[in-house]
């Protein structure tokens, strides 16, 4: 059994009540799609005239008799009513037999359907909830080398193909096979001898089509693969709008594109080749088997004769048996065609895996500590750490006390947003530990730890919705007056008043319906709102023109009130107020102190000062 067909169990248990009475009326489908045609050979007899005359009422004597019995009890009934009422009544009666296997076999099959459509769209559900599920709490290090187009496209595209080629396996192992199972026991016992024939088509079809989808599989993984590479870069594409056209680079994006879907082209034409010559492969050995039996069967009709001067075989049942022989044909090719589609299924399928699969390093520790209020002060003792082979921060000491306000400056690259990263457990230090009142953020509830901080970044990350909903993310249960309360403190109420419809109005995908100092102010309402104890600051302003500023500053200064703060600034006029100034330097602290400490040290920060000072 295929390993990804294993991991899938998990969301078929949940249905199993489904898959169960899918198998019960697939068997019953393939039962009556036989016994339709058995029932054809009593109509045909009374048509040709040629029914077995039976007199005495057959007498019931064990289930091992039963189809004897059927068989013996109909044609009495037959017989009754030809003798007495006519033959067209006879006929009525065996045309009303076979509307009725018609119809169950009909009503089993859309049984049948009914539960496998139940089956596919509630595992599609459950697998996609567990992608999204995974996909959010997966690290930020996961997607630093991950393409985001290549995650969106195992999250849609192949898990939909899971869910419409993979479930194919259920008609490849219950409903075809039990099809041709009853149908050749239908033929065996109208004639053994016609029935080699179609035990010598059936293996040679399977080895033809086998050999044909060896290679099926390699390539669905390919085209899965090379789909996530065209939505990448459709979404950096639209991400990045601006800059492709400031630069004129529509031609070579284009050319990407185009090499892209060319390529998976290239790829689908290939399966699609496979995938078509296998309806017509097994349907033209189908007709070669149907004509070989055709000529067998009509000379057993015709020509060969018992003892008795009878045909070997009566036409009844040799029409019948045709029939039979055809209704192998359907089922032979639909085997085919699921066996392409569980392969396709099966790549689709180890991609979706290869995501819900990855360990994620970053979670909470069993009994994990929970703490609402922070008392202290944040300890960062020695720590080292790495992205990939570079160090980044090399032995790095600090405390940040209650109600402090500390700055960390210093060129781009010298590990200022990664202390960011490392207090709010994007990533884990490689060495040393990060404590918040004395205990190591490792053992705190992740939840927990991220509750009490309170984060603004550079890049306003705003989504498309309302300026309610985006402020009310941290605290869903809010209020509009303690909406309207975050955005006074952020300096943002006067210009959402001025909108249609104030706090209710939907800025847009990614709020780019406001300005940058705009958007940045209506993080920071959001920050206040959530009203944490810590609140990290990272680049705040560095985006922003020197009028937006000023109003996010006093946003800012609105917020850092009674609050601890880590401000890591790039432009040195927002920090000087701060109670302790850092200076970072690859890694490390070069000097510490207030805005006038550091000044009269004459030092890093003076210089970097001064360089500002003259921009």
């Amino acid at each position: 059994m295929d390993s990804n067909f294993k991991k899938i169990i998990p969301f078929i248990k949940p249905y199993q009540s489904n898959v169960v009475w899918n198998v019960i009326f697939n068997i019953l489908y393939a039962l009556f799609s036989t016994l339709s045609f058995i029932a054809l050979i009593p109509m045909m007899n009374v048509l040709f005239d040629t029914t077995e005359k039976v007199t005495k009422e057959p007498i019931y004597e064990s289930i091992w008799d039963i189809a004897k019995f059927g068989k013996d009890y109909l044609y009495y009934y037959i017989t009754l009513l030809s003798d007495n009422n006519g033959p067209q009544y006879a006929l009525i009666l065996v045309v009303a037999i076979v509307i009725v296997t018609f119809f169950f076999k009909n009503i089993f099959n859309y049984l049948a359907s009914n539960h496998l459509m139940h089956l596919k769209n509630g595992v599609l559900k459950d697998l996609r909830n567990a992608m999204y599920n995974k996909i959010v709490n997966l690290p930020i290090s996961y997607y630093s080398e991950k393409r985001k187009g290549d995650i969106m496209a195992r999250m849609l595209g192949d898990v939909n193909e899971v869910q419409n080629s993979f479930f194919s396996i259920l008609e490849l192992i219950v409903k075809e096979p039990m099809t041709i199972l009853f149908t050749i026991s239908a033929m065996l016992a109208i004639s053994f001898k016609l029935t080699l024939f179609v035990f010598i088509f059936i293996p040679v079809s399977g080895i033809l089509i086998s050999k044909i989808g060896k290679s099926l599989r390699s390539k669905s993984e390919q085209v899965q693969y090379e789909n996530g590479h065209l939505i990448s870069i459709v979404e950096e594409s639209l991400s990045g709008l601006k800059v492709v056209k400031s630069y004129n680079a529509e031609a070579s994006f284009k050319q990407k594109f185009n090499d892209s879907v060319t390529r998976v082209l290239k790829l689908s034409n290939s399966i699609g080749k496979k995938n078509n010559l296998a309806t017509p492969l097994s349907e033209f050995l189908g007709i070669i088997t149907i004509c070989v039996l055709l000529w067998f069967g009509g000379k057993m009709v015709l020509v060969d004769k018992l003892p008795n001067g009878k045909a070997l075989l009566d036409s009844a049942k040799f029409l019948a048996y045709m029939g039979l022989a055809y209704n192998i044909l359907t089922p032979a090719k639909s085997i085919s065609k699921a066996s392409y589609s569980v392969k396709s299924g099966l790549a689709a399928a180890q991609r979706v895996f290869d995501v819900l699969e990855v360990k994620n390093e970053i979670t909470n520790k069993e009994n994990a500590i929970k703490k609402a209020t922070f008392e202290d002060k944040i300890s960062i003792q020695n720590i080292n750490f790495r992205y990939e082979d570079e160090n980044v921060l090399k032995d790095f000491s600090l405390d940040i006390k209650k109600g402090q306000t500390v700055a960390l400056v210093g060129q781009s690259g010298s590990g200022k947003s990664t202390i960011a990263n490392l207090l709010t457990r994007f990533y884990d230090v490689n060495e040393g530990t990060v404590a918040i009142d004395g205990i190591e953020i490792k053992d705190l509830n992740l939840q927990s730890l991220r509750g009490l901080i309170g984060l603004v970044t550079q890049d306003s990350i705003l989504f498309n919705d309302t300026i309610k909903a985006n402020i009310s993310l941290g605290k869903v249960d809010a209020t509009d007056e303690e909406i309207i309360e975050a955005l006074k403190i952020a300096n943002a109420f006067e210009f959402v008043n001025e909108l249609p419809k104030g706090i209710y109005t939907n800025i847009g995908d990614s709020g780019n319906k406001l300005s940058g100092g705009q958007k940045q102010r209506l993080s920071i309402a959001r920050a206040v709102l959530k009203n944490p104890p810590i609140m990290i600051l990272d680049e705040a302003t560095s985006a922003l023109d020197t009028e937006s500023e000023k109003f996010v500053q006093i946003a800012l200064e609105n917020m850092m009130q009674n609050r601890t703060s880590i401000v890591i600034a790039h432009r040195l006029s927002t920090i000087q107020k701060a109670d302790l100034i850092v200076v970072m330097k690859k890694g490390k602290i070069v000097e510490q102190g207030t805005h006038e400490e550091l000044i009269h040290l004459d030092g890093t920060y003076n210089k970097l000062v001064t360089m500002q000072s003259l921009e």
